[in-house]
């Protein structure tokens, strides 16, 4: 068996990006192996070669944007990146085409999309629990909530870009979005420290544009 060349890694990455964008535009159903082609600039056959059918390709996007999100969690929260500009900047320029294609997925119930929400709840709980020890609050509950309406933008994000009169992923939309969340929030909820980074990191974010 041959070793995978750095050449076909580009390939695989380029086949499943564009597929990540033809799902969350037309959804998996209305997709086909041949549009994903056209769209990725290679012939039918190859995207046939680096992952067969299109079931195995939706696999490879779920478990993509699961790694991301796990990354960009622990990247923001554990190592302490919310309030650094840069880190605001990377995401907004990276998240985009993976929370349209999760609010897709959502929307027509992938398996691993419910994964994805699943998991997302337990480290909002995990953070909420540790932030908070002695409280008796329902953190379960209050995790699940918060996760669905974070999750819910990217769901409704053409319906709120609409009503905001600027695209929810532009700079504009990222810094207005991510202030009227926080502004919603009371700091002791996530914690003051983890508030105060997210305020400041979007407020530099916002004045570097």
């Amino acid at each position: 068996m041959r070793p995978i060349s750095e050449e076909d890694l580009t390939t695989r990455a380029r086949i499943r990006d564009a597929a990540m964008a033809l799902f969350a535009e037309q959804g998996i159903k209305a997709t086909t192996i041949r549009g994903i082609a056209e769209a990725a600039k290679v012939s039918p056959g190859l995207v046939q070669h680096h992952f067969g059918a299109k079931e195995e390709l939706r696999r490879a996007c779920d478990e993509y944007v699961l790694s991301y999100l796990r990354e960009q969690v622990s990247a923001g929260t554990t190592d302490h990146n919310l309030e650094k500009p840069e880190f605001i900047e990377s995401v907004h320029r990276t998240a985009p085409p993976l929370m349209k294609y999760l609010g897709r997925a959502l929307v027509d119930g992938s398996p691993a999309a419910a994964a994805m929400f699943d998991e997302l709840v337990n480290v909002t709980e995990e953070h909420l629990a540790g932030a908070d020890q002695h409280s008796k609050d329902d953190h379960r509950a209050r995790a699940t909530v918060l996760t669905a309406m974070k999750l819910g933008i990217s769901v409704l994000h053409e319906h709120v870009s609409r009503a905001l009169g600027t695209d929810l992923y532009g700079p504009q939309g990222t810094v207005r979005t991510g202030k009227a969340q926080l502004d919603l929030i009371k700091p002791e909820f996530l914690g003051r420290e983890l508030y105060e980074q997210a305020r400041t990191g979007l407020e530099k974010f916002e004045g570097q544009q």
